[in-house]
């Protein structure tokens, strides 16, 4: 049916996500290429998550639901376990696809055998204000980028797409709530040639929801955690972290910002 087309797994993990899940999922069902497989991987949602995936009569989405509710990473590792694909996506309830994001990035995937990871640029949404914009206006960067991206971490998790085979090796570590695929990412570009596309092949939503104070907090505390676990191995000795040690000056800032504006409008 799909002659010459690799299967792709579509990762999809939903936590109470129904507010934008339609819109999510029929970004991938109006793909321009057709051989995919979107695995679906329900958290112990409480709303509607079950009911709208559900709806979607289409045999190439495939629903699981886990036992009891796991961390971010913990579920995508499982959810990885389920897929059959050559090549591999992430896509969160809340984002999109445009139309030929699968599309453009097989055939990169298949120009080239060196490459194993393809991301893109994408569009920022503003959920609240209704604006939106191009998230890097800089040429993304390609080929063997580790200090790149230590400089200026760029690739959005939902633009990308991995050689299936690298995950049989190494999954997320499951310990991290926010920082996974950055540690992921981070340590796969010094093993593996990573190609950019140009041109914005998502839409990253952000709302209220997604950047709660929890949630700096808890990167805070892993991006300390990580630069403590890594700084002194081998791997990192030519290579400068001093970037990140700068961003979490500045999300130090950002969250004494947060708390104390949200303590005046409390008063």
């Amino acid at each position: 049916m799909y002659k010459n087309q690799p299967l792709v797994s579509v990762v999809i993990n939903c936590l109470n996500g129904e507010k934008y899940l339609r819109q999510c999922i029929k970004s991938v069902i109006n793909q321009s290429y057709k051989n995919w497989e979107l695995v679906f991987w329900d958290n112990c949602s409480k709303d509607n998550s079950i009911k709208i995936i559900k709806s979607f009569k289409d045999k190439r989405i495939k629903f699981y639901k886990s036992k009891s509710v796991k961390n971010l990473y913990k579920a995508r590792n499982l959810a990885l376990n389920k897929c059959n694909g050559k090549y591999i996506c992430f896509l969160d309830v809340d984002d999109m696809w445009f139309k030929n994001k699968l599309e453009l990035q097989v055939k990169e995937m298949r120009k080239d055998k060196f490459v194993k990871i393809v991301y893109t640029n994408y569009i920022v949404l503003l959920n609240e204000k209704k604006k939106k914009f191009v998230k890097f206006s800089k040429k993304l960067n390609s080929g063997f980028i580790t200090q790149k991206l230590l400089n200026n971490y760029d690739i959005g998790i939902l633009t990308v797409m991995i050689d299936s085979k690298l995950f049989r090796l190494k999954k997320f570590n499951s310990s991290y709530n926010v920082i996974g695929d950055f540690d992921y990412f981070i340590h796969s570009s010094f093993k593996y040639n990573i190609k950019a596309i140009q041109e914005p092949l998502a839409i990253y939503r952000i709302h209220s929801d997604n950047f709660s104070l929890k949630k700096i907090d808890i990167y805070i505390n892993e991006l300390s955690s990580w630069l403590r676990e890594n700084k002194n191995k081998k791997k990192f000795k030519f290579f400068s972290l001093k970037s990140i040690y700068i961003l979490l000056i500045k999300l130090r800032i950002k969250l004494f910002i947060k708390k104390v504006f949200n303590i005046k409008l409390g008063m």
